[in-house]
């Protein structure tokens, strides 16, 4: 215990008085998920400008297009006579999107002709895409059944509901109801951050010793406790502070999501210190890990459906913490789940521990005997 408690002190005070290491450990935690959550704070995007070509120029194309304008995702910006004056604008950039409406739109609508609507969207974001093409679908649809409604001869208001409505319905996303972006991803970076700011601020320090000629203190246990003194309420602080303040989803037993994140930190304790006894200087982790943040995210199943994942990938993403952390954390912070929902997660975090510990030994242990 004494000398658990010595190692504890050294690293402890090692880490205090490097301003760096605090900076990775202490200010990023701090500042980094604050700026993130505040520009996605919005949640989904409102207002995208769009052109409009209306070669129909009918009450009914105005019709629509008054309803596409009232809608809380679109605006019309520019009225142009023709398509290539409406591609213009939006090589410009003063538009994201162009409504085209062809000169026989209202005359086959008549006629009882399926008319068509073509719709062109800027794809330098995906959200102008699904924001476009969502208010003008809920608009025609709309539309049609009005339309249908009137065709149907000598029928009463609910024979004519039950013709154009046979099945009404509300679609409300699971665990995400107003389907914006923060509460989708917001939740997985902030666990990813722990583990980044834990690989950059561990390894800037044992580069440090190693640059210096010092050897890293070998008791395991001691320089584990003092990383973890020093990140634990960071990461209760990303993890419970951060989505109180923008108001993300937050459902968790507070007891579950503890038992759940104590591997996790272990993991990320051990793995950086895996890592960082082969770093050598102080800027190296800079170079190694910073990158590695975005393939984490994709690599989790949370921007991308792990079942679409290969499956060489999917085993290669267990290697990092983040991996099943991200997938625990979500059905327990923003679904409810409970420990035994999310077994096999908690499972492999205590693996990658046992693992960790092992091979943090070993490297320790080699790179004190080189230097």
């Amino acid at each position: 215990m004494k000398k658990i408690l010595s190692t504890y002190i050294q690293e402890l005070k090692g880490c205090v008085s490097d301003t760096g290491v605090l900076v990775f450990l202490v200010l990023v935690p701090l500042g980094y998920p604050l700026l993130y959550s505040y520009i996605y704070s919005q949640e989904v995007v409102r207002n995208i400008p769009v052109a409009v070509v209306d070669l129909s120029q009918s009450s009914l194309s105005r019709e629509f297009l008054r309803k596409v304008d009232a809608t809380p995702d679109i605006a019309i910006a520019q009225n142009c006579t023709n398509i290539a004056a409406a591609r213009r604008q939006m090589e410009e950039d003063r538009v994201k999107g162009i409504i085209y409406i062809p000169q026989k739109f209202a005359r086959n609508v008549e006629n009882g002709i399926e008319s068509h609507i073509s719709i062109y969207c800027s794809m330098a974001s995906f959200f102008y895409y699904k924001a476009i093409l969502s208010g003008c679908t809920e608009v025609s649809l709309a539309m049609n059944s009005v339309i249908q409604g009137k065709r149907i001869g000598g029928a009463t208001n609910e024979e004519i509901r039950i013709f154009t409505a046979p099945l009404p319905h509300r679609a409300v996303g699971l665990s995400n109801p107003t389907t914006g972006f923060a509460d989708f991803v917001i939740p997985a970076i902030l666990v990813l951050i722990i583990q980044q700011i834990m690989l950059l601020g561990i390894g800037m320090r044992m580069g440090t010793l190693y640059s210096e000629g010092k050897k890293s203190p070998k008791g395991l246990i001691g320089k584990s406790a003092a990383y973890l003194t020093i990140t634990a309420p960071m990461a209760a602080y990303v993890l419970c502070v951060i989505p109180r303040i923008f108001g993300l989803s937050q459902i968790a037993d507070g007891t579950t999501l503890l038992l759940f994140m104590l591997p996790y930190m272990l993991a990320c304790t051990l793995l950086a210190i895996t890592a960082g006894s082969f770093i050598k200087s102080r800027e190296a982790p800079m170079l190694l890990f910073v990158f590695t943040s975005i393939p984490l995210l994709f690599l989790s199943g949370i921007s991308w459906p792990g079942s679409n994942i290969p499956i060489f990938w999917k085993i290669f993403s267990y290697i990092f913490p983040s991996t099943p952390a991200i997938n625990g954390f979500v059905a327990i912070n923003c679904m409810g789940a409970g420990l035994e929902d999310v077994i096999f997660e908690y499972a492999a975090l205590w693996i990658q521990v046992a693992v960790y510990a092992f091979l943090s030994y070993l490297a320790t242990s080699a790179r004190n005997n080189i230097s």
